[in-house]
């Protein structure tokens, strides 16, 4: 199996300079996404884009694609900035995004027909390439009649069609079975290393860190909230990788470190309501972990001594890092867990928490809860409000002073859990309304 080029050997084709982008929100305040990003990407590499869900990791890929445009910053194409869809880079989707009404032949050709290439050209391009993924006969079939990894495989067909110098992938294996995942992985890296397709360098979003170790020879790696360079590293390891190999075991091993060791998160600033909110007071994320699988999680390391390591955790689980990350962010956000090297340490409050009865257990979820920014915004509101209940709507338009629409509503979403769970509010789910029940009242007023 041929090897890829190697950076001695390639040419410059991306260049990003301080590349940042803001989402606009009201009262001129802007979601922070990505945060001076400065990066190469060199012809004959394989690039895996790594970091925890929601830090800008499928943000950057269309940037880099020309698809969107940033805030701030420059990209450049072989010293040429990207002032729109870049003809040199193709886009392999999460979601297949394939024509429905048009046939495998017709969908691999579209981008050929869009660039003017002549009939007898494109069908014949097409039906070689067909044939190179392994669906030679197919050629009349619909999207409706072929199977997940049967459409992904045309998705590479399409985008390799118009011989892009760079192929961009977003998560282009997380909504495959894992078979046909593994089978894609290995198909798709062997047409690479062997030289059969006419791509000069393969960026790739991912959340899979096995996934990215496996397949790439550099990994970048990127923090949350915003979303800036940790970590770029090359990874050694030869062609063909054998995941049991303690090797790769110890660069999967690594790379968990990196990830789940993260940044501190800025220290939150929360005015009171009814005074004005200067620029850049903003409520921090709280994660989506839910309590069941936080309680379950530490009762697992609690018996295993106190200590034990997140990869093999997550193996173990059958989860992945962006799986694992919400739980054990929640865990050291309420001060039961600290993450430490890539280990997980149950703190001595967090062995009280495993070994309370469970009306215990919410009472120290409760009093870690209201010590946090945005629970102490519910109960402010709550404790002013004569009849302690107000609309979900209400803290819906205040996060969105601070988080987007969408990310807004996950984040009330979590916070109604946690409060539910801890008993620090009750939420009305035909009403929409959280509230405070008698008894909770006369708790907060003592």
């Amino acid at each position: 199996m041929a090897q890829a080029l190697t950076r001695s050997q390639s040419e410059l084709l991306v260049r990003l300079l301080g590349v940042t982008k803001r989402y606009p929100q009201p009262d001129n305040y802007d979601i922070l996404v990505l945060d001076d990003i400065t990066l190469d990407i060199w012809s004959g590499q394989f690039v895996a884009l790594l970091g925890p869900s929601g830090s800008g990791k499928s943000t950057l890929l269309r940037i880099i694609a020309g698809l969107a445009k940033p805030s701030y910053g420059t990209v450049l194409y072989r010293g040429r900035p990207v002032d729109g869809p870049n003809p040199y880079a193709a886009m392999v989707f999460q979601s297949f995004a394939l024509y429905p009404w048009l046939t495998v032949q017709q969908n691999v050709e579209i981008g050929l027909l869009a660039k003017g290439v002549p009939l007898r050209q494109r069908r014949e391009k097409a039906a070689r390439l067909i044939s190179l993924i392994g669906l030679d006969g197919y050629e009349d079939a619909f999207p409706k009649e072929l199977s997940g990894g049967m459409r992904q495989r045309v998705g590479f067909a399409r985008a390799l069609a118009v011989d892009p110098e760079l192929l961009c992938m977003d998560e282009p294996f997380s909504a495959l079975d894992f078979l046909t995942a593994e089978n894609l992985r290995s198909e798709l890296l062997d047409l690479w290393l062997e030289q059969k397709m006419p791509t000069k360098a393969i960026l790739m979003v991912t959340h899979g860190i096995e996934e990215a170790v496996f397949m790439a020879d550099r990994i970048i790696i990127l923090s949350k909230n915003p979303a800036r360079v940790i970590a770029d590293l090359t990874v050694p390891l030869p062609y063909p990788r054998n995941r049991k190999a303690p090797e790769f075991l110890a660069w999967v091993d690594q790379v968990y470190k990196i990830v789940t060791g993260g940044e501190e998160e800025p220290e939150a600033v929360v005015q009171d309501l009814t005074e004005p909110r200067p620029a850049g007071a903003k409520l921090t994320p709280i994660p989506y972990g839910h309590p069941p699988m936080l309680t379950g999680l530490l009762e697992l390391v609690a018996d295993r001594g106190g200590r034990y390591d997140l990869y093999r955790l997550g193996t173990e689980l059958l989860l992945e890092v962006d799986d694992l990350l919400p739980v054990t962010d929640a865990a050291e956000l309420l001060g039961l867990a600290v993450v430490d090297e890539g280990d997980l340490i149950v703190t001595p409050l967090g062995r009280s928490f495993v070994e309370a009865p469970p009306a215990e257990r919410r009472a120290i979820i409760r009093r870690q809860l209201v010590e946090i920014p945005l629970f102490r915004l519910i109960q402010r509101v709550l404790h002013t409000k004569a009849n302690h209940r107000m609309g979900k709507d209400f803290f819906l338009d205040v996060l969105e002073g601070h988080f987007s629409p969408q990310e807004a509503e996950r984040q009330l979403n979590a916070a109604i859990n946690w409060g539910r769970y801890a008993d620090l509010f009750h939420y009305d789910p035909d009403s929409e309304q959280l509230y405070w029940a008698e008894d909770q009242t006369e708790e907060v007023e003592a």
